[in-house]
């Protein structure tokens, strides 16, 4: 059975050849298993990449992608599923939070029959920040990803090779991993993992990757176009409501002077709907140009032990 371990690296020089180590020691310990690393450099400017380059000559299983920039680990993940050979392909990190000896809990997990598994934490050892983008993340994807009430997500998970086979199929430039996964199957399942604490640095996602992220969810739902549709039809009520008030008004009280006040704050709530409203169309109508434009996805610069994409 080989199982094919992707890890996105970002400033990652100090620690993916510890995760490595440990990951292969958790294989050597478990008959019938091989495992084998596709590392993606995700535009990482230190010695991340001269790293890897060590660990191919270290260990001929790994594998290695250097990219142009920083494309974000999403799109570092779907470029390191192109090179996987597995039967099961597992995703974690490179800072030590997924740990190398909650890897079997997964994989014994699938073999019951699952598609996709993700190791779920009972504990975590997040920042406050960390904590609530989660809580945040966790609300809106069930709405906007249709994602299964009973199921809890992380980026700590493993796929079968069918899921894989049709996960690479999507080349959108602004990739969301888990969307995808619902959308190719449901039958998912769950394993409680031990989360352990970052053991160097600090996370690599500021307030503007993380917005950045949410807003992948737009590339798979029209959710907020619905929701606007239904603000503008809730703003026209109110309006003609509070127009035929205003008349009704007049008539009781003919010498009721109309006030400026209350004129400008029906045209600014109007008016800040409407904008509202060509905000959320205007955000499709710019993700459908830069798709029309061939954004890449990613693009490699260099790579290590690898050839071709695996079909």
């Amino acid at each position: 059975m080989l199982v094919s371990i992707i890890i996105p690296c970002y400033y990652s020089e100090k620690t993916i050849g510890k995760v490595v180590d440990m990951v292969t020691e958790e294989f050597n310990n478990n008959e019938g298993y091989e495992c084998e690393f596709v590392l993606v450099n995700d535009g990482s400017t230190d010695g991340t990449f001269n790293e890897i380059v060590k660990l191919n000559r270290k260990y001929p299983n790994v594998r290695g992608i250097n990219l142009m920039r920083n494309f974000g680990q999403h799109n570092a993940i779907m470029a390191a599923l192109r090179y996987t050979r597995g039967d099961y392909v597992l995703g974690m990190d490179d800072d030590m939070q997924t740990h190398p000896s909650q890897i079997f809990k997964l994989i014994h997990k699938i073999e019951e029959g699952y598609d996709l598994v993700y190791g779920i934490y009972p504990e975590v050892k997040n920042g406050p920040i960390k904590n609530l983008t989660s809580i945040i993340n966790r609300k809106t994807s069930r709405i906007m990803l249709s994602r299964p009430k009973e199921i809890e997500s992380s980026n700590f998970w493993i796929i079968t090779r069918a899921v894989r086979d049709e996960v690479i199929k999507f080349d959108t430039f602004n990739p969301y991993v888990d969307a995808v996964f619902y959308r190719v199957t449901n039958n998912i399942g769950m394993v409680p993992v031990e989360h352990f604490k970052r053991e160097y640095g600090h996370s690599g996602y500021t307030f503007r990757k993380l917005l950045k992220l949410w807003m992948a969810y737009w590339n798979f739902s029209v959710i907020p176009l619905r929701v606007s549709f239904f603000v503008g039809i809730f703003s026209f009520i109110a309006g003609l409501v509070f127009t035929v008030a205003i008349i009704i008004n007049k008539i009781i009280y003919p010498n009721l002077p109309v006030g400026w006040s209350s004129t400008m704050c029906v045209i600014t709530l109007l008016f800040g709907v409407v904008l509202m409203v060509l905000g959320i169309v205007g955000e499709y109508l710019g993700k459908i140009i830069l798709i029309l434009n061939k954004t890449p996805q990613f693009v490699i610069r260099d790579t290590v032990g690898i050839d071709e994409p695996e079909k």
